[in-house]
């Protein structure tokens, strides 16, 4: 089994380095989309993971806006996909980016570069949702585009952002010197990505079959230089809401991906080897279901805590601008004390109140002191013990 230690998603150019292609498993050249699956016996699998994924979806759909009380999870997301490539970054840091964008005191050189490598994430994922939105199609076009957005700063910038590769890449256990898989080669590449996007909008197979394949599909083609697992696994969100299992795009699954990486880089690398598709797929599909099941009890607090912080809100406030506040604490759990007094649509000397009374019964916490002309900047603490990672 690869180790995760020591084996990193880490592709590069022949020339660079010297590694042995003895252990190397190649593309599966000619193989896609497989010929046969073996339906019957991935049936049990795939009704599960379709049973939790509907549970998860109609949680979603009875939520009065899943779209404030959800918002942060993107930032979750792109924290546990980054961290898989080396990016390693928090919550807390990354929603005390978002919270001083745009602000005066803002500077995006008190921050990590991977800080803002993983803000990068979010915003492509936000980029491409606004393109389906728009009636855009998941295309080359489009994964190009968010690839750019997603390298645009930080070591992926130096790796063609937006351009596919020119020179052929590989999977590379640095410490052994060992390459472990040769994705498809860049002649070939454009012609895989067609039969790709093809098989997404033609093939008759269950969705979750067609987005479970097409996931191991991308990791194969590798078409990036760098970037590859991220756009990957944005991809399944996108799939899964373009094909209308999920009503809101809120389903992230890399943290299943993250907990289970050993087996999930095992299984993508036998679909070339061994032609293990079935085997992947029931991994896929397991993923789905224990992700969905994951996210519906995270999903279950929040909107319980919701409900829970209307009345507290209301008695501790007193104010017919109480739910205003909770709806823009919510979506913003990490807060200038400025942006929230100016921005909220609450009056001035209220919204002001308000955070005191909030932070004096304990439902904020200080997270930079006020200091000259710089605001103070609040933590949401109910919600952020829910959504840290």
């Amino acid at each position: 089994m690869i180790n995760k230690v020591v084996c990193l998603m880490f592709f590069s150019k022949f020339k660079q380095k010297k590694m042995d292609l003895n252990a190397a498993v190649t593309y599966h050249y000619n193989q896609f989309p497989p010929v046969e699956l073996d339906l019957g016996g991935l049936l049990p699998q795939l009704i599960k993971a379709t049973s939790a994924l509907a549970r998860y979806d109609q949680m979603l759909k009875s939520m009065h806006n899943s779209e404030l009380l959800l918002a942060p999870l993107r930032n979750q997301e792109a924290v546990i996909s980054s961290r898989m490539e080396g990016t390693i970054s928090t919550m807390d840091e990354i929603l005390l980016f978002e919270a001083e964008s745009e602000s005066e005191e803002n500077s995006s050189k008190n921050f990590r570069s991977e800080v803002l490598e993983t803000i990068m994430y979010r915003r492509a994922l936000q980029t491409a949702q606004s393109s389906l939105e728009k009636g855009y199609p998941i295309s080359s076009h489009l994964i190009r585009t968010i690839h750019q957005q997603l390298l645009s700063f930080g070591r992926g910038a130096e790796k063609s952002p937006g351009s596919f590769k020119k020179e052929q890449n590989y999977l590379a256990d640095k410490i052994k010197k060992k390459i472990l898989f040769v994705p498809i080669s860049p002649e070939m590449l454009p012609e895989g990505l067609d039969n790709l996007f093809h098989f997404m909008d033609q093939n008759s197979f269950p969705d979750i079959i067609k987005i479970a394949l097409m996931h191991v599909e991308f990791e194969a083609l590798h078409p990036f230089e760098d970037g590859n697992g991220r756009i990957g696994r944005m991809l399944i969100t996108l799939y899964l809401w373009k094909a209308g299992l999920i009503l809101q795009p809120h389903f992230y699954i890399s943290a299943y991906f993250e907990t289970h990486k050993d087996e999930y880089l095992d299984l993508m690398r036998n679909v070339s080897g061994s032609n293990h598709w079935n085997e992947w797929c029931e991994f896929f599909f397991k993923a789905v279901e224990e992700q969905a099941i994951s996210n519906l009890e995270v999903v279950e607090k929040i909107n319980e805590l919701y409900d829970q912080m209307k009345t507290t809100f209301s008695d501790l406030l007193a104010s017919k601008w109480s739910v205003t506040a909770l709806d823009y604490i919510f979506t913003n759990p990490v807060f200038l004390n400025s942006k929230f007094t100016t921005r909220c649509g609450i009056p001035t000397p209220t919204a002001s109140r308000f955070t005191r009374v909030l932070h004096d019964n304990g439902l904020l916490r200080v997270v930079q002191e006020a200091s000259g002309r710089r605001s103070a900047v609040y933590s949401f603490e109910p919600y952020m013990k829910l959504v840290r990672v």
